[in-house]
């Protein structure tokens, strides 16, 4: 029988949900994949946003190694960069991973982990001072590519660097097949969702939603 492929998303306290369900929804797709969640200690987990607690009944510490380490973002990325135990998890676990992921200030915990000194990659772009504090050099680009180690910038592009990993694990055609089926075409009403292209009051209110 075939190994089924490991997916590995860890969640702690005040997680942002789209981070980790955006790339979950895409990535339970892709076939002979398994996408699981791990924690500290087994539990509820809140959200940031305090109305979605999540069940994750796996420590971190169970799994000696996966195919995919997607690492979310938000609050959490405090919490996880200031565990010496879960940074020694993630160095040894990404010494065995086809890929190493990141959504969001989840980059800042790769950087923590030491990750990225001297590569490109991106974040949310009010943390990119952040990043660059662990010697990574900051692109406002949303996904980044560094051979093995994947980054996104805010949120939502978590959804974009999963269907380029569902490609990367698999092939366009199923990556398309898996875009098609989700009907991820967006069409947003505005066009600010970049700060490059957003009014200065917008990024101003922006700031405020932290």
């Amino acid at each position: 029988m075939l190994r089924r492929m490991d997916i590995v998303i860890p969640l702690f306290d005040r997680f942002e949900p789209l981070d980790a369900i955006g790339p979950y929804e895409i990535l339970a797709y892709v076939p002979g994949a398994s996408v699981r969640f791990v924690t500290a200690e087994p539990g509820l987990i809140e959200d940031v946003l305090g109305s979605m607690p999540v069940h994750v009944p796996t420590r971190y510490s169970e799994v000696e190694r996966c195919d995919v380490l997607l690492i979310p973002g938000g609050g959490s990325f405090k919490t996880m960069s200031a565990d010496p135990g879960f940074l020694d998890w993630v160095r040894r676990i990404h010494a065995g991973t086809r890929f190493t992921t990141s959504v969001c200030t989840g980059s800042l915990v790769l950087g923590a982990a030491g990750l990225l000194e001297g590569l490109t990659a991106t974040t949310h772009w009010n943390a990119a001072a952040s990043l660059e504090s662990y010697g990574a050099v900051y692109t406002a680009e949303r996904v980044v590519r560094q051979g093995r180690v994947i980054t996104s910038a805010g949120v939502s592009s978590g959804i974009d660097m999963a269907i380029q990993l569902a490609a990367l694990l698999t092939d366009e055609v199923t990556a398309q097949a898996i875009q098609l089926y989700t009907e991820y075409d967006p069409q947003p009403p505005f066009d600010t969702g970049s700060v490059a292209k957003a009014p200065a009051e917008v990024v101003a209110r922006a700031r405020t939603l932290d």
